[in-house]
């Protein structure tokens, strides 16, 4: 059956179909309800006023349309029930009018008025309700109503019948439905047993399906050659022993853990996470180390040209005595310097270049580029590899994340890497203290600061917005800059610094702020990830019920980078409840955790991270379950160790394949 087959799908109403995603019949069977109404009939008697309703009945009055305007309009009719006549509005329905003759029965849905016994309706149902019935509802776009959406898929639906996808032994093992019934019961489910059993089968199909291409994924990377590499480690242990520290036991496990892929033929895809400040950057540091004693070129590539000085340094002052030369790469080198430092990579004469996505452009040619290691860019590593590849390159890769994944998330959206955690902290640094405080609680919040600056500490103030939003009252940059101003500006400096300004003014800022130019630094949060200022003590949050707990949290990281006492100020008279939880843990673990659970897979890094992670049934946050039997399962049938023959395996690879998923 085609799409066009669909009674009473024409070639508009097509076209709309395509904006949902929908091209042919078994997208659209498979364009599952988002949720579900329970229609069950209201006891009237018990109904207070402007109560929930659902009652049926007869029309007995002729419809009336009355028209505010040319986009508002309203209907109202009568309706006879067992509880007597009720008046009924629906606003925006005056196509239904000739539809609603005397004597059509209708089941009505909406808020009701005890004072003048009427009924507000949001939905409206032909036919009285004989009994509880569980509705559909559907994702729409403008042109196209949930009822269209409900007459097509039957349609689509009568002569319908799938291949089921899954093999046996896993819907004997688990008791799940076919799929055929599966998909039935999802847009018609007969009673609540029927839908819970529909939605556990579709749930586990999609989700194994997922971790099946992640495994692959995993599996293909290992199978990748790498660069065949020599490593003494007694020379690693010389460099180690030179640290003005001790590693912690987490740094040391990671360093020989990437020391083992390193020496080992296949290519490294490892992800490097741990809390801000926790030492990731010195274990990238010893990485390259071990990449140079190999004979081989590294790149360090950094998200801002601030933070990517900030690295430069640290390796020319660790590295540059081991012989290690290093070139820094940045927008602001003239064209000259540039041609220099690519000069110096082609020929070898670099062992280690650092910068932002520059590196990777088609101008940079590596003499025997063996190492790429990329800092606080999430998933960057998917086009840098495509470009890496172009380059007939194939280096280790370390990727560096100072937002701690939550244990559902990594094994979805990093399910293709290892992942090596640091969850200690550095010896000497104490916990940042965080208050929460109300906007009625500013005297003592300036009062808190007043007692830093003294100490000559600096502090950092975060605001939501950079200028006045006529949408939203929320407290700006410059708003605060002037309130500063007014609170400590005739004894101490105050700089503000935001995503508006060029490189060049964000650079001067943050120099003059390091250099303690300037004691009071209102921002945004463009130094969630950036320099380490030593003598900040104070992070003061505007506005905190804005941001998620990770961001928070990553802003909180900014302070605390010493062994001076130092806090966090998160000022909000809204969601107190869920900020707290920073006020009691600095384990960004835990944070990341809590932030998962209370907003879900959709966003915890501030943007979409990948489009697999959107599921038309799984939620990631309340199907963490099912999910594990799924990787668990799908891992069984690459291993061999599923009961199933060689046929149903090649099938399910071959099905995983056509759907395009493994792209």
């Amino acid at each position: 059956m085609e799409l066009t087959e669909v009674k009473g799908l024409g070639p508009s109403k097509l076209k709309l179909l395509n904006k949902l995603g929908i091209y042919n019949i078994d997208d659209l069977v498979t364009f599952f309800p988002f949720r579900y109404e329970e229609i069950q009939k209201s006891d009237i008697a018990s109904l207070k006023q402007d109560d929930h309703i659902v009652i049926d009945g007869v029309i007995v009055t002729p419809p009336k349309v009355f028209f505010f305007s040319r986009s508002m309009n309203k209907l109202s009719f009568s309706i006879e029930t067992e509880a007597g006549m009720l008046q009924v509005s629906l606003f925006n329905r005056a196509f239904l009018k000739t539809h609603l003759e005397f004597g059509t029965e209708v089941t009505v849905s909406g808020k009701y008025d005890l004072k003048h016994r009427s009924v507000t309706a949001s939905d409206l149902y032909f036919g009285l309700l004989d009994q509880d019935r569980i509705e559909p509802v559907y994702h729409t776009t403008y042109g196209i109503t949930n009822k269209n959406i409900r007459s097509y898929i039957e349609s689509a639906l009568k002569d319908y019948s799938s291949t089921e996808i899954l093999p046996n032994t896993l819907l004997e093992k688990y008791h799940l439905l076919d799929r055929t019934s599966s998909v039935k019961a999802l847009h018609h489910p007969e009673d609540q047993l029927l839908l819970k059993k529909a939605l556990a089968r579709m749930k586990y199909e999609e989700l194994f399906y997922f971790m099946l291409k992640m495994n692959l994924l995993k599996a293909n990377y290992k199978k990748q050659d790498g660069l065949k590499k020599v490593i003494y480690f007694k020379e690693v242990e010389k460099f180690i022993n030179s640290l003005p520290f001790t590693l912690m036991e987490d740094q040391q496990k990671s360093v020989n853990t990437i020391y083992d892929d390193l020496v080992e033929p296949k290519r490294m895809n490892r992800l490097l996470q741990g809390d801000v400040g926790s030492g990731k950057t010195i274990v990238a540091l010893i990485s390259i180390y071990m990449n140079y004693l190999s004979g081989y070129q590294s790149a360090l590539l950094a998200p801002t040209e601030i933070l990517s000085i900030q690295h430069y340094n640290s390796a020319v002052k660790l590295l540059e005595p081991f012989g290690v030369k290093i070139g820094l790469l940045t927008g602001k080198l003239k064209a000259k310097e540039k041609k220099e430092i690519y000069k110096k990579l082609v020929t070898g004469e670099l062992d280690l270049v650092v910068g932002t996505h520059a590196l990777f452009t088609d101008d940079v040619v590596y003499s025997n580029l063996g190492l790429v290691i990329t800092d606080e860019q999430h998933r960057f590593g998917v086009n840098q590899r495509e470009s890496l590849k172009n380059k007939g390159v194939t280096p280790d890769i370390l990727y560096m994340s100072a937002t701690p994944i939550p244990r559902t998330y990594a094994l979805t959206l990093y399910g293709d890497m290892d992942i090596s955690s640091i969850r200690t902290v550095p010896h000497g640094r104490k916990e940042v203290i965080t208050l929460l405080k109300k906007d009625s609680e500013m005297k003592d919040v300036l009062a808190l600061m007043f007692e830093q600056l003294k100490l000559n500490h600096q502090i950092y103030v975060i605001a939501s917005l950079i200028e006045e939003s006529e949408k939203a009252d929320f407290e700006n940059v410059y708003d605060l800059e002037q309130k500063m101003n007014r609170a400590f500006g005739k004894l101490f400096k105050i700089g503000i610094l935001h995503g508006k300004l060029t490189n060049e003014e964000k650079d001067a800022v943050m120099s003059s702020f390091k250099n303690n130019e300037i004691q009071i630094l209102i921002s945004t949060t463009v130094i969630e990830v950036g320099v380490d200022v030593a003598n900040a003590t104070m992070m003061v949050i505007f506005d905190s019920f804005r941001f998620g707990l990770s961001s928070l949290h990553q802003l909180r990281g900014r302070v605390g980078r010493n062994s001076l006492q130092s806090y966090c100020i998160l000022i909000s008279n809204k969601e107190t409840e869920r900020l707290e939880i920073l006020t009691k843990t600095t384990d960004g673990f835990k944070v990341s955790e809590e932030d998962f659970m209370i907003r879900g897979s959709g966003d915890l890094f501030g943007e979409k991270q990948s489009g697999d992670m959107v599921f038309q049934v799984a939620d990631l946050k309340k199907d963490f379950n099912i999910l594990l039997k799924a990787k668990e399962d799908s891992q069984a049938l690459l291993d061999g160790e599923l009961d199933i023959t060689e046929e149903e395996k090649n099938f399910v690879l071959g099905f995983l394949d056509k759907t395009g998923n493994l792209a």
